[in-house]
């Protein structure tokens, strides 16, 4: 048999399936990490004593998706924005977590235009995504995860349920 024989026979993934899988893969990266089944709206601090306190907002929570905000506690001295800052969205059903904006500096527009061809929107999207995967990595490495994640303000924005969720859950 030859090399070029055996290639064939080797399925492709396409660029759009490649991109599916991160999606799944950062979905169990986040799920080991924060059990999206104890989380509400509100505002989530997780600190490690390494001085990069790691800030997660649920923003809304839907029977089917939970849109989220990865982000350190930290603010860029020149935008105010706080950088890095990964928008996500959980798909419950699908086990898959998407980055739908990720800013570091630049929002997608100024990256990659306004009307990009879909090659590029690709391209892009992978590459938020691949930084996503590596960054629930680091965060794992670092200690991160259900065991220090608090709610900002328990009296007021989750009624201090989260707190007994994540600890029944870690």
């Amino acid at each position: 048999m030859s090399l070029a024989t055996r290639r064939a026979r080797i399925p492709r993934l396409s660029r759009f399936g490649w991109l599916m899988g991160l999606y799944a893969e950062n979905h169990v990266r986040f799920a080991r990490l924060f059990p999206s089944a104890a989380l509400s709206v509100g505002t989530y601090h997780s600190s490690v004593g390494d001085g990069l306190d790691l800030q997660l907002d649920v923003i809304e929570c839907h029977p089917y998706t939970t849109q989220l905000r990865l982000t350190y506690a930290m603010r860029d001295p020149v935008t105010g924005e706080q950088d890095p800052s990964a928008y996500l969205r959980l798909y419950h059903d699908a086990r898959q977590l998407e980055v739908t904006n990720c800013y570091v500096g630049r929002r997608w527009q100024d990256v990659i235009g306004m009307y990009p061809p879909a090659a590029e929107v690709l391209d892009h999207r992978t590459r938020m995504n691949t930084f996503l995967g590596k960054w629930l990595e680091y965060l794992a490495e670092r200690g991160h995860g259900v065991a220090t994640l608090r709610p900002v303000d328990a009296g007021t924005s989750t009624g201090g349920r989260d707190e007994k969720n994540l600890a029944a859950n870690a």
